[in-house]
């Protein structure tokens, strides 16, 4: 379950991975200090940086994500394996019975030729059957895996709308040039990350 977590959280997190280096313009009126004034006057930069996994891990709505890309690659993976099994075993007896098949022609078993070929036909059937519902188990792996990069696309769509649409609202004053997802820094300077505040708002206004 761990691997599995870790698995949807990294996706997750992938398609987040720019979603806080937004640029914000003053609103009409803002008083904006240059940036030799704030520095000369010792005053944090109009920056604000956010913990993109803190986002994934305490904000509900990315949690409700995860846990859905979670039970879709659980029920993929169950679905998946259940059909490859049931194949491999029938796999498994195809080959056994080319292998008799073989000793009868070697020991001259068949009472007359038409016998052996009327076998013949039948693993030569059985062959395509099996290599057609390889192909089966190959498509659908193909689809549930676009299933899942769809799902997982429009869920993390909504959560950047989401998160976006509230960080606009929250900038509407034009306090921030530049809101940045920490991942993006090489080091952190305290008094610039407004994580904790965005989560519980965001959160507030989600259970609403």
């Amino acid at each position: 379950m761990n691997k599995i977590a870790i698995i949807v959280d990294s996706i997750l997190a992938a398609g987040i991975v720019a979603l806080f280096v937004l640029f914000f313009t003053a609103t009409p009126g803002a008083k904006k200090p240059a940036t030799q004034e704030v520095q000369a006057a010792g005053e944090l930069l109009p920056i604000a940086i956010i913990n993109t996994d803190s986002i994934l891990q305490h904000y509900a709505l990315a949690k409700e994500a995860t846990d859905k890309l979670m039970n879709r690659y659980e029920e993929s993976t169950v679905k998946l394996d259940t059909k490859a099994k049931s194949l491999q075993k029938e796999v498994e007896t195809f080959q056994r019975d080319v292998m008799d098949f073989q000793r009868k022609v070697e020991a001259n078993a068949f009472l007359s030729r038409e016998r052996a070929e009327s076998e013949q036909a039948k693993l030569q059937n059985k062959e395509q059957q099996l290599m057609a519902k390889q192909q089966d188990l190959e498509n659908l792996r193909q689809k549930l895996s676009a299933d899942f990069m769809e799902e997982q696309a429009a869920l993390t769509q909504q959560l950047q709308d989401s998160v976006q649409a509230y960080l606009r609202e929250y900038n509407a004053d034009g306090r921030y040039h530049l809101v940045l997802n920490d991942a993006v820094l090489m080091n952190k300077v305290a008094g610039y990350d407004i994580t904790e505040e965005v989560i519980e708002a965001l959160n507030a206004r989600y259970k609403k």
